[in-house]
């Protein structure tokens, strides 16, 4: 069995990264998929929280003929360093260019759950090497987080996500990014590049109206997809996997 995890080397230290399948190619007809988590939510669950996107990685590699790419962003499974919003966006993109490196001259396709699929969006705003977005269960904005800092960092503490005791040296400086990333502004700057927004009826981090707000500021792009009973935990539920084969499906390299 191959080892889940291998790992290079990210802007704050080693990132975690699993390639599926671990091939290359070439030319305007290939592309790969980034997948990309979300935020822990229960304690020190970020250990965890990673684990099971190798699997899904290999599972889209087999259905959609694309080389997969999953990560885990700092202070997530077994990648070093500490979460920041900012860092974790700067994660993202050496994960993107970690990924086109593998399919040297295709396109970037990025598939997000929740805080991820919102970087997604503000990453795919400014780099146009990605073709298209799917985006699960993902806020529109941060401004919950940037309204309470400190109970921010406290909870990042509790899940294991800032491990480091004198993390961070300045807490106005690593929350910044809960201002300044917009996922809600970078939507409307895609088109006519293809996005996927996928939300459950009864998500209970991230209200649907989120949702609706980021397929709006897509607009003609943005394909909206509500799951009937479904909630926050949209990478373990088969619909929403079944909705992102389909789509990758209808997308060109």
């Amino acid at each position: 069995m191959a080892r889940a995890w291998d790992s290079f080397d990210g802007p704050a230290g080693s990132l975690a990264v699993h390639v599926a399948p671990e091939v290359t190619a070439s030319g305007p007809g290939a592309a790969v998929v980034v997948l990309c988590h979300g935020f822990p939510l229960g304690t020190d669950a970020a250990e965890s929280t990673g684990d099971s996107l190798p699997a899904l990685a290999d599972r889209l590699a087999a259905e959609s003929g694309r080389c997969v790419v999953a990560g885990c962003f700092r202070g997530i499974g077994p990648s070093e360093g500490d979460f920041s919003l900012e860092g974790w966006y700067e994660d993202l993109q050496a994960f993107v260019s970690h990924g086109a490196g593998l399919v040297s001259g295709g396109g970037v396709w990025l598939v997000g759950f929740g805080t991820g699929g919102a970087l997604a969006l503000c990453l795919a705003a400014s780099d146009q090497r990605v073709r298209g977005v799917a985006s699960f269960g993902s806020p529109a904005t941060f401004a919950d987080w940037a309204q309470d800092i400190d109970g921010m960092l406290e909870f990042s503490r509790r899940v294991g996500v800032v491990r480091s005791p004198a993390y961070p040296p300045d807490v106005a400086d690593w929350a910044r990014g809960f201002s300044t990333l917009r996922p809600d502004e970078s939507s409307s700057l895609l088109p006519p590049r293809p996005v996927l927004i996928v939300h459950g009826v009864d998500d209970d981090e991230v209200p649907l109206s989120d949702a609706r707000v980021l397929a709006d500021a897509a607009g003609a792009s943005a394909e909206l997809r509500v799951i009937g009973g479904a909630g926050h935990r949209l990478r373990a539920d088969p619909r929403a996997i079944a909705l992102l084969v389909g789509w990758l499906e209808r997308q060109s390299p």
